[in-house]
């Protein structure tokens, strides 16, 4: 069985992969920063439908407590699944944050690189020992950092440098047989950013080919096949989930 960390996944994307990757027979570490019942619902709903599930508390803009938090994944996963180790990881936390350039304050850049560059960059490198040969890396970037909507010019930029971090991973990590790629959705049906009022979904449908904003599924299911023996040959990459959004 493998066995997956996912960042971010007690709602939204996330709690999608959480559920795909264990319809696909992985086993899912749920990590959670404020919100322990949500990540328990995601558990609960993973076991009533036959899988296997688990959550722990990470703040992924604290680097100061990867190495403890990696000791949990170690631990928790013997417990769990009678292994040391792990299969997967999937950068998947974030917040979306709306503020003309103008308007940026230093705190909110910092806040913002802390969770969506910082931290993904140093907890893949505090996980990577623990990362079985044969592995794999899913940065979640964002289709932002290709079409620029204004407002949202840290959180891009960062998603951006995500994406060139990701085929980094893959050039280092290629020795082990360990890949890494990234997937870039476009508008999707969360709460990332406050959500999606009718008239903001309506105006992102109309720039979109297919006509709709997607559902958290959508990704989630992209995320457990690049995680599966079906993405075996997908390396360094950059997938857009969007639907044909601004084509």
């Amino acid at each position: 069985m493998k066995i997956v960390v996912i960042t971010g996944a007690s709602r939204g994307i996330g709690a999608a992969a959480a559920r795909a990757c264990a319809q696909r027979g992985m086993g899912v570490i749920v990590t959670y920063k404020t919100n322990p019942e949500a990540a328990g619902r995601v558990v609960d709903g993973i076991t009533a439908d036959g899988g296997t599930a688990l959550a722990l508390p990470l703040d992924v803009a604290d680097v100061s407590s990867f190495a403890g938090f990696r000791e949990a994944v170690s631990g928790a996963a013997e417990e769990k699944w009678g292994r040391e180790d792990i299969d997967a990881l999937v950068n998947n936390a974030g917040y979306g944050a709306y503020t003309p350039i103008a308007s940026v304050t230093q705190d909110e850049f910092d806040a913002l690189f802390a969770v969506h560059l910082k931290g993904p960059f140093f907890l893949t490198q505090t996980l990577l020992p623990l990362i079985a040969s044969g592995g794999a890396v899913v940065n979640m970037a964002s289709a932002t950092s290709r079409v620029a909507t204004a407002g949202v010019a840290p959180y891009a930029s960062f998603k951006g440098g995500l994406e060139v971090l990701t085929r980094y991973m893959a050039k280092e990590f290629g020795e082990r047989g360990v890949r890494a790629n990234a997937i870039a959705p476009g508008p999707i049906r969360t709460d990332l950013g406050g959500g999606l009022t009718p008239e903001f979904e309506a105006a992102l449908a109309a720039e979109t080919a297919l006509g709709r904003v997607g559902e958290p599924e959508e990704v989630g299911e992209v995320v457990a096949m690049l995680l599966s023996d079906e993405g075996r040959w997908i390396n360094a990459q950059t997938v857009e989930v969007a639907g044909g959004y601004v084509i």
